[in-house]
C-alpha cells in the first residue's frame, strides 16, 4: 500500500489523482481541519464525474498529524512506499518553532517509521529553497553546498533540516529520493501558494516585481516523483524546474489568460520597506508578519536553476510554463463560475 502525507495540498491532491489511476491501495493523511472536497475537485478537473468519483473512492483517508506518533504509527500499517508531501509554509519569523516542528521533526517521524516498518522507498518533497549554491556558478544545481552562514529564511532552514533527516534515513537502510521543486503552478488551491497569483490578477493586481526563479507545473512534479519511485534510482535528489523566469512574466501570462489588465507598476524597495516597518510595528500587538528584510531583498534577486540532472536521469521533458499557466487559468475561470 502507498502512503501520501499532505494529501490535501496542491502536490498531494494531484499526486493522489495520478496514483489512483494506477493503484488500488492508497492511503492519504489529512488533518482534522483538512478539506478533502478540494481533492475531489482536483479529480474533477481531469476526469468526468463518474470516473473521478470512482478514482477518489480508492483513497483511504487517515486523520493523522505527522507529529502525533500513535496516529502516524497506525497510518503506517501495511505501507510499502511513502510520498512525503506534507509541510508547513510560512515566512513569518514568529512561526519559526512551528516550521521546525512540522518540517524537521515531522519529517524525522516519517523517516523513523519508514525505518521501523521496512518501507521499500521514500520520496520526499523538498524545495529549491533548500539547495545550496556554488561560488561563481551561473546556474544552481544539486551539487551546491549549503552555507549555514548565509542569510536563509526560516522556511528554507526548515526544509534543509528535513532533507538532513531523509539522508539520515538512507544511512539507516531506507532507499529514498528527494525532489526540489521551484514555484509550483497548478489548479485547485486559489487561496494559498501560487494559486493566489490567479486570484490577485483577477482582482486587479497593479504591481509587479522583477524576481527571477525556477517555476514548474504541478503535473510535472507528480510525474517526476512517480517515475523516480518506479525507477532503480535511490539516494539522489533532483531539482524540478521547467523554466527560470520572472514573476513579472508569470503575472503577464496570467493576466492575458484571464483577460485582465497586466500589472504595470513596478514594486519599489522603499514601498516594501515601508510595509515591513508597519508590519514590524503591528507584530508588537500580535499582527502576523509576512515581510522580512530577507524577503524584501529576495524580490529583486535572480536565481537560475539547472534541471539537467532529472532530464538526463529519466529522459524527462518539462511542460512549457506559458502552457501550464494558461491551463491553470482555465480551471480558475471554471471554479470562479461555480
Amino acid at each position: 500500500m502507498i502512503l501520501v502525507t499532505g494529501g490535501t495540498g496542491l502536490v498531494g491532491a494531484h499526486l493522489l489523482y495520478e496514483l489512483s489511476k494506477q493503484h488500488n491501495s492508497i492511503r492519504a493523511l489529512k488533518r482534522d481541519s483538512s478539506d478533502i472536497d478540494s481533492v475531489r475537485n482536483v479529480f474533477g478537473y481531469y476526469a468526468e464525474a463518474k470516473v473521478a468519483d470512482a478514482l477518489f473512492q480508492k483513497i483511504e483517508w487517515c486523520t493523522s498529524n505527522i507529529n502525533n506518533i500513535p496516529q502516524l504509527s497506525e497510518a503506517f500499517k501495511g505501507i510499502t512506499r511513502v510520498y512525503h508531501c506534507a509541510a508547513f509554509i510560512s515566512f513569518d519569523p514568529s512561526e519559526e518553532k512551528k516550521l521546525r516542528k512540522v518540517n524537521i521533526e515531522g519529517t524525522a517521524n516519517i523517516v523513523n517509521l519508514c525505518i521501523s516498518n521496512n518501507i521499500q522507498k521514500l520520496c520526499h518533497v523538498s524545495s529549491i529553497a533548500a539547495i545550496g549554491t556554488k561560488p561563481n556558478e551561473e546556474k544552481i544545481d544539486e551539487s551546491g553546498k549549503w552555507n549555514p552562514e548565509a542569510k536563509h529564511n526560516d522556511y528554507a532552514i526548515s526544509k534543509y533540516g528535513a532533507e538532513i533527516e531523509v539522508w539520515r534515513g538512507t544511512q539507516e537502510g531506507i532507499d529514498a529520493v528527494i525532489v526540489n521543486p521551484g514555484v509550483i503552478i497548478g489548479p485547485g488551491f486559489w487561496d494559498s501558494g501560487s494559486g493566489k497569483i490567479f486570484k490577485k490578477i483577477d482582482n486587479g493586481l497593479s504591481y509587479h516585481f522583477p524576481k527571477i526563479t525556477g517555476f514548474v507545473g504541478v503535473k510535472d512534479v507528480t510525474s517526476a516523483m512517480m517515475q523516480l519511485m518506479d525507477s532503480d534510482i535511490v539516494n539522489e535528489q533532483f531539482i524540478l524546474t521547467s523554466e527560470n523566469i520572472s514573476f513579472k512574466k508569470v503575472f503577464d501570462i496570467t493576466a492575458e489568460a484571464l483577460s485582465k489588465k497586466k500589472p504595470n507598476r513596478e514594486l519599489k524597495k522603499w514601498m516594501i520597506a515601508l510595509g515591513w516597518f508597519f508590519q514590524k510595528m503591528g507584530s508588537l500587538f500580535g499582527a502576523k508578519r509576512t515581510i522580512t528584510r530577507e524577503s524584501i531583498q529576495g524580490l529583486y534577486e535572480e536565481s537560475q536553476y539547472d534541471n539537467s540532472k532529472i532530464r538526463t536521469a529519466l529522459n524527462f521533458d518539462f511542460s512549457n510554463m506559458e502552457t501550464v499557466i494558461q491551463e491553470t487559468a482555465k480551471f480558475y475561470k471554471k471554479d470562479r463560475q461555480r
